[in-house]
């Protein structure tokens, strides 16, 4: 039995065509649980539509990560845990059989999916997401990658060690380092695809990234440095840009990486700093 989670806040353009991907799929037995964070936009409307019968809602005040999380997991049927964010969209019928067949391994701890970019996703996001995603043979090779945005894990590993209940941001990195410390091992699954992509604006790159920093300080014990979190990554990934855009004949984007680059970088290095100063978001 599989229990799929699904979390959902104001989701309304997405919510619709992912409850019908994932009643479709082609498996013999799971369950859909849906999480809304007190939804506005109509996502809770239509949730109640799909799955009336196992859907709860909490104000979105009371959202913490993984206190939420170890709360669905408690409430889950299923001896595996698939997890799915509602703006996640499973881009075929075999995405769920795709995406847990690794688990069958007794060392492997959890998988996570294969995200494309949507159609309308910036060029930067693209170029991201390629490099994040795709056959995965860039991502293997960073210091620590996984996203529970779409992902599995057996109910027993949760049980036993459940999601820090009190972390604001990456609360998925920090469980799946956690677990890759432990001995076991992260299997990514690039079969298993869904559609998810954000363009943010310059003010959600820089809270995201800054509540990203925060976490990196507690989970890595990171401590800020202007030439390690800042000007080198700026750098670095400002000039992967640059390739990026020199290949796809847009140099109009040149500005709009700088900056975009230096925020983000900005962000994190100044939310490793808050975490050290103990400034938590």
């Amino acid at each position: 039995m599989v229990t799929i989670i699904v979390r959902s806040f104001n989701d309304i353009e997405y919510i619709e065509t992912t409850m019908k991907m994932l009643l479709e799929q082609d498996y013999d037995e799971f369950e859909i649980l849906n999480v809304d964070s007190g939804s506005r936009d109509g996502t809770w409307e239509v949730i109640r539509k799909y799955n009336a019968d196992n859907a709860y809602q909490i104000k979105s005040s009371d959202y913490i990560p993984g206190r939420v999380l170890n709360e669905a997991v408690a409430r889950a049927n299923g001896d595996i845990i698939v997890f799915n964010n509602s703006d996640c969209i499973p881009q075929d019928r075999n995405w769920l059989k795709n995406l847990i067949k690794p688990l069958l391994n007794a060392k492997v701890a959890a998988v996570f999916g294969n995200q494309i970019y949507r159609p309308d996703a910036h060029s930067l996001v693209i170029k991201d997401m390629v490099r994040a995603f795709g056959d995965g043979r860039e991502s293997k090779n960073w210091h620590h990658f996984f996203s529970l945005a779409t992902s599995a894990v057996k109910k027993s590993m949760i049980q036993e060690h459940p999601f820090d209940p009190d972390i604001q941001y990456s609360e998925d990195i920090e469980w799946s380092y956690r677990m890759k410390n432990k001995g076991y091992t992260l299997v990514y699954v690039p079969e298993a695809i869904v559609e998810h992509s954000h363009n943010y604006t310059i003010p959600q790159v820089y809270k995201r990234f800054h509540g990203e920093g925060v976490a990196e300080g507690k989970i890595y014990g990171f401590k800020p440095s202007l030439i390690r979190f800042f000007l080198k990554p700026f750098i670095m990934e400002f000039l992967r840009d640059v390739i990026w855009i020199a290949k796809r004949n847009e140099y109009h984007l040149i500005c709009q990486s700088f900056i975009y680059r230096l925020v983000q970088k900005y962000a994190v290095n100044r939310g490793i700093s808050d975490y050290s100063k103990g400034i938590k978001r």
